[in-house]
């Protein structure tokens, strides 16, 4: 997992945050590499009894690489 991008994104109650939004952002603050293929948005990021992310619900849930993605690690 070390060279996967993040892509999950809960925005606040209230706000409107769009695909664009999110690429415009990270292409003037991130480097390229950085800077993630797809973005899926979702109500809440799944938490655990302390309310940390609980990241392995994360990968279960969203364990779909993209066919970019396969084709990256292969290479």
């Amino acid at each position: 997992m070390g060279g996967s991008r993040p892509r999950h994104r809960a925005a606040k109650p209230g706000q409107r945050l769009t695909e664009a939004d999110v690429f415009a952002h990270c292409a003037a603050n991130l480097a390229r590499f950085k800077c993630p293929r797809q973005v899926c948005f979702v109500d809440a990021l799944p938490r655990n009894a302390t309310g940390k992310i609980h990241k392995p619900t994360l990968r279960k849930e969203f364990s779909g690489a993209s066919e970019v993605d396969k084709k990256a690690a292969n290479t």
